[in-house]
């Protein structure tokens, strides 16, 4: 019989150790991920109780879901994907959780998910509950600029993640069904224009979460009406937004030199406000290193989507350093965010859990919001960056 010492013995559990880690690692992050989303039996569409819940974070799940389907060509992703979709609407397309009346620009999120079950399938339902959805835009209260509100229930503010759940899709559905609307196409620019104008910080470059174009907001610059800090998770959804609504924009249109514009001068600036030593972007932008703030792992996600997709696409200039900035970011969020559990699913930390204008939007709300385990939020986020990285 063959015994073996101490020292063998450690010498191969280590090899073993790092054979599976390489075992793990040879899966794309992106595919890794999303098999961790179907192995929880993450309720998509649904509320805790397995009611119908119209859900932005569902919706950004099941993006997700879609760029590993189109990536991987797995009928396991769309399958995912559709049967998300599929609990909110029924088989006429009517919304099982919806409410015009609150106009809440967060449920136009879902809205990118119905045409592309509709592009895929054919099945009117889906357009039909596009179309709901786009309806609402038509009756959306606006500020007097112009610039739609969050909700009905916050007056005359704008916030930057609104940007991201409603305007790729109005682009999109636009190109598809309105593609000579000139009117829609310029409501799209003046809603990232109006923020432009009212909430960017002309010293960062970077912008503030809201605007309130009334200033009556307790957060709200009595000057400016803007709010007091650039928190990282709106600016995350806004610059996917500028960058996802070019998909859809002819280009043809004065306003997609204008949209681009805006989306170049903004990655500088988010590049020059990442933390030299990690990469990653701080929780409040604009107070680096203060006490409580901390590198945040959904925003820091969406940075290196938005500068990897950016590169991918031309925007950004390839040696204009934006690929080594998503670079780092992205090898210190497997390091810090990415945890590997022992059936081989993947954990994502470090997610805030939610980031409102609801109240005072000081600092110590900020830093005082609870962090998440596996926030939809951040997990999609992760799924973007990784397929952009993984197709550099």
């Amino acid at each position: 019989m063959c015994r073996l010492d101490t020292a063998m013995a450690l010498r191969i559990l280590g090899s073993l150790c790092t054979f599976a880690a390489l075992s793990v690692a040879a899966k794309p992050y992106s595919v890794l991920m999303a098999d961790s989303v179907i192995a929880r039996n993450t309720t998509l569409g649904l509320d805790a109780s397995g009611a119908p819940k119209t859900d932005y974070q569902h919706g950004v799940i099941e993006r997700a879901l879609e760029m590993v389907y189109n990536a991987t060509g797995d009928s396991k992703y769309y399958a995912y994907q559709k049967w998300g979709v599929d609990n909110i609407i029924d088989s006429a397309g009517k919304l099982l959780d919806y409410s015009l009346s609150d106009y809440i620009l967060d449920d136009l999120r879902l809205g990118q998910e119905f045409l592309y079950l509709w592009l895929k399938t054919g099945e009117a339902k889906y357009k039909t509950a596009a179309n709901t959805l786009r309806n609402q835009l038509n009756t959306q209260p606006r500020n007097k600029d112009g610039g739609f509100w969050h909700k009905l229930k916050y007056p005359n503010q704008m916030w930057l993640d609104g940007q991201y759940m409603a305007l790729p899709f109005f682009a999109q559905h636009t190109a598809l069904f309105a593609p000579t609307n000139l009117t829609a196409l310029s409501d799209i620019v003046l809603q990232f224009t109006d923020l432009q104008i009212h909430a960017l910080n002309r010293t960062s470059g970077l912008l503030d979460h809201g605007y309130d174009a009334s200033h009556v907001a307790v957060w709200a610059d009595h000057i400016t009406g803007a709010s007091p800090h650039e928190w990282i998770r709106a600016m995350g959804w806004y610059t996917m937004a500028l960058l996802d609504v070019l998909d859809y924009f002819p280009k043809s249109h004065p306003g997609y030199a204008i949209i681009l514009g805006y989306f170049k001068a903004l990655m500088p600036a988010v590049v020059a406000a990442a933390d030299p030593v990690t990469g990653g972007w701080w929780l409040v932008m604009d107070q680096p290193g203060r006490a409580k703030n901390y590198i945040e792992s959904s925003g820091t996600a969406m940075f290196v989507y938005s500068l990897l997709k950016g590169v991918r696409v031309g925007f950004l200039d390839k040696k204009g350093g934006f690929v080594e900035a998503a670079e780092k970011a992205y090898e210190y969020m497997l390091e810090a965010f990415v945890v590997t559990n022992e059936d081989g699913t993947l954990d994502w930390e470090g997610t805030v859990k939610v980031g409102s204008l609801d109240g005072a939007g000081d600092y110590d709300y900020y830093v005082g919001v609870p962090l998440q385990t596996n926030d939809p939020k951040g997990v999609a986020a992760f799924i973007f960056a990784s397929v952009e990285y993984e197709q550099k």
